[in-house]
């Protein structure tokens, strides 16, 4: 380790490059390499090294990648991986720059510390998303995202930002750091010039006297190398890894039954035990009293807890905890919210908007002069939407397991924000955040369902009361009912058209925005004047931010309201977008490729309808196109296409997954996706009444990637969900001349 104490006159290589804060290497014990980017300048190297190179004598200055003894490059990740093939796709990003061997690349997850946070994620976070997010939209700052107070703590795997941000700019950058480095030091090794070595799969080359070493066997001079902070990136035409389908890393682990999600974690030396936990059935109730008799005299359950906003059994097994809370008898506290049923949630909706009228709430964007242009309109049209509230119901179930012992805190938890996790513990605790670790192994799904820090904290308070190393599970009735969910809302719109059918004017007035700023606003379209406006209503359930975050509800809404105007207007659906996209290429042909694909000119079978969407969401643009047979008087799915311009597409198989991913988790929200309420209550309790999507109900997806060039790539987790919902309602409108308006689909075909 090195000395940095004030009595070490003459500061090492290594002290001088943690101060640079940029690029820093290190040497490893016999001869390995560890080389990073530094996302913060002045990050203490020794308290990470125990957590990233712990053997004897390593020496680290906030690193991304280290090379060991074996010629093993191994890439530290900073975001999780929730399914998403993240992990790989930034390894294959740090690789291809660094010319490593890819059968000899791994991947390890990088610890909770601050050092770790990428401040480009962090700085998007506050930003528009998109690139064309115009000047008269205005920011919002209400959402999770966007609390610049939180920014410290921005470790966050979420807004589709893994690979446009820290795979950029820092992954990228790491591995060509590396290279540039290794063959400096081969370079003064075998006394050629610099100019003169080549590199591939993690060896260097110099060619005219046919020397040749792995990197291991540079590694530990290369640390002398002076390291430029700006390394030359590759083009695409140099790429060697990226923009190739390579299989992922984290496959093999979960196909034997070897990866470790937050469920799996048995801590060793742990005594476990299990508790399963009871919150408040209405938001903001408490308990006033409870009966655990019962419960008490049932085996294996070791304590009963009123931890006034939730009640806790510990037992010696999960089964043996649950079985227990299910015979505690509780009662809540009234609830002082008016709202009781949707109806009343949807009330409150309809004041706020009435209230507002039609030019009246917070102004979000503004252009030209929508209201003048509207009474001046050769044809107006209006139309309300509605949106329910829905839950994540990711599949591994919300759990964490707890040790509190002697001031100190250790969790282990599937979390999207590991840095949040342990503020929030540590404020629980009313610890330090030093005195806090968070262990965050793999996640079985996400969706924005784990960007909070509740259960965690919930997990520490009853590890501190019990004093025991507690494993807290959630029911599947617990987290569908008593959790956080994507909001409900209601949007009214108004158009209107020229003599032509030209949109000329834009009007939406909605109740609910959170983040991006711009989901709200039809920007990429050429309409002259347009008004977005917020009458804001209380929501009755608490909000988390769900898969394409206000982009879910804002594609509906927008793009179904898009196509009444086209029908209005007595135009085809697709070339009416294509219209008043003129002066968008990119848009353009992502909606012309989608109309090739999908067959969209050619006349449907009888009883199948298609309909389109298209939406720019996380930096890419996604148009869809979904056909629905409706020859049995309900809706059946049939067929999907997608194209998708990301700018460029790091692991095209990767990417179509994610968008497959998100047309379904789209259409499943889309055909069922809805929580009622009764006495304020969520009435559903499980996927018997929270219904998924089926095997035989998902249609054939077709996925098509165009890589436009020179533009800031895209995320791709999210913009395939924001589409599916309004083209698969536009397509029951072409088959029925029923517009749908209502979500969910299923219920209005029941």
């Amino acid at each position: 380790m090195n000395d940095l104490s004030p009595e070490k006159k003459e500061r090492s290589k290594l002290a001088k490059w943690s101060r640079r804060g940029f690029i820093g290497a290190g040497v490893l014990a016999g001869g390995g390499l560890l080389i990073g980017i530094g996302v913060r300048p002045g990050n203490p190297i020794g308290a990470l090294a125990p957590k990233v190179a712990s053997g004897p004598g390593e020496q680290l200055v906030n690193s991304w990648v280290k090379i060991d003894t074996n010629n093993i490059v191994t890439a530290i990740v900073p975001h999780c991986e929730m399914g998403q093939g993240a992990h790989s796709v930034l390894a294959q990003m740090l690789a291809d720059e660094l010319d490593a061997d890819w059968e000899n690349v791994r991947v390890m997850q990088a610890p909770a510390d601050g050092s770790y946070v990428v401040t480009d994620t962090a700085r998007m976070f506050v930003a528009p998303f998109t690139m064309n997010a115009a000047e008269w939209i205005e920011p919002t700052w209400n959402g999770l995202f966007t609390q610049v107070a939180k920014l410290a703590d921005a470790m966050i795997t979420g807004g589709s930002s893994s690979i446009r941000t820290t795979g950029q700019h820092s992954m990228r950058v790491a591995g060509a750091a590396a290279r540039t480095m290794l063959v400096g030091a081969a370079a003064d090794e075998w006394g050629v010039p610099v100019g003169e070595i080549t590199t591939e799969n993690s060896t260097l080359f110099h060619k005219a006297s046919g020397k040749s070493g792995p990197y291991a066997e540079f590694a530990t001079v290369a640390a002398d190398q002076p390291m430029d902070q700006t390394p030359k990136l590759k083009t695409p035409d140099q790429y060697r890894l990226m923009g190739k389908s390579k299989a992922r890393t984290d496959i093999p682990a979960k196909i034997n039954g070897t990866a470790e999600f937050g469920i799996d974690s048995i801590p060793e030396g742990l005594d476990l035990s299990y508790a399963a936990v009871v919150r408040p059935p209405v938001p903001g109730t408490t308990v006033v009293s409870m009966d655990a008799s019962r419960a008490k005299q049932m085996k294996g359950v070791l304590q009963i807890l009123n931890m006034d906003n939730f009640v806790a059994v510990v037992a010696d097994s999960y089964w043996q905890a649950q079985q227990a809370m299910n015979t505690v008898q509780i009662e809540w506290s009234p609830s002082e919210s008016p709202i009781k049923t949707m109806d009343d949630q949807y009330a409150a909706f309809a004041a706020a908007l009435d209230e507002a009228g039609e030019i009246g709430g917070d102004e979000a964007a503004a252009k030209g002069d929508a209201q003048g242009a509207l009474s001046n309109a050769a044809k107006t049209i209006k139309a309300e939407y509605r949106a329910p509230y829905l839950a994540h119901s990711p599949m591994e179930p919300i759990n964490c397991t707890a040790h509190v012992a002697d001031g100190k805190c250790d969790i282990w938890a599937s979390t999207q924000v590991p840095l949040m996790a342990r503020s929030g513990v540590a404020s629980t605790l009313g610890l330090s955040a030093e005195n806090v670790t968070v262990h965050h192994p793999y996640l079985g799904g996400g969706f924005g369902r784990r960007l909070g820090a509740d259960e965690m904290s919930m997990a520490a308070r009853v590890a501190e009361a019990t004093g025991y190393p507690v494993k807290m599970i959630w029911s599947r009735e617990e987290d569908t009912q008593k959790a956080l969910y994507r909001c409900a809302d209601t949007a009214r719109m108004r158009a209107g058209l020229d003599e032509s059918g030209k949109l000329v004017a834009f009007d939406h007035a909605f109740t609910q925005r959170h983040d991006p700023a711009e989901a709200c606003v039809p920007a990429m379209y050429n309409i002259d004047n347009t008004s977005v406006r917020v009458a804001t209503a209380d929501l009755h359930l608490p909000f988390q931010a769900w898969r394409s975050v206000d982009h879910s509800q804002q594609g509906f809404f927008i793009e179904s309201f898009i196509d009444e105007a086209a029908h209005a207007a007595e135009a085809d659906p697709l070339e009416y977008r294509l219209e008043m996209l003129k002066g968008s290429p990119r848009h353009v042909a992502v909606l012309e490729k989608v109309r090739e694909i999908s067959d969209w000119d050619i006349p449907d079978a009888a009883g199948r309808s298609k309909g389109v969407a298209i939406v720019e969401s996380f930096g890419t643009i996604v148009a869809e196109v979904i056909e629905v047979d409706m020859s049995s008087g309900k809706p059946k799915l049939v067929n999907a296409w997608a194209v998708c311009d990301a700018g460029y597409v790091m692991n095209p198989d990767g990417f179509k997954n994610q968008i497959e991913g998100g047309i379904i988790f789209g259409l499943t929200a889309a055909m069922y996706g809805e929580l009622d309420l009764k006495d304020g209550a969520i009435v559903q309790s499980n996927f018997h009444d929270y219904k998924m999507l089926r095997m035989d109900e998902v249609p054939a997806i077709e996925v098509v990637i165009i890589n436009s060039g020179d533009v800031p790539i895209g995320g791709a987790g999210e913009p395939g969900t924001p589409p599916a919902a309004p083209a698969f309602a536009n397509a029951i409108y072409a088959a029925t001349g029923k517009r749908l308006r209502d979500l969910p689909i299923a219920k209005q075909f029941a």
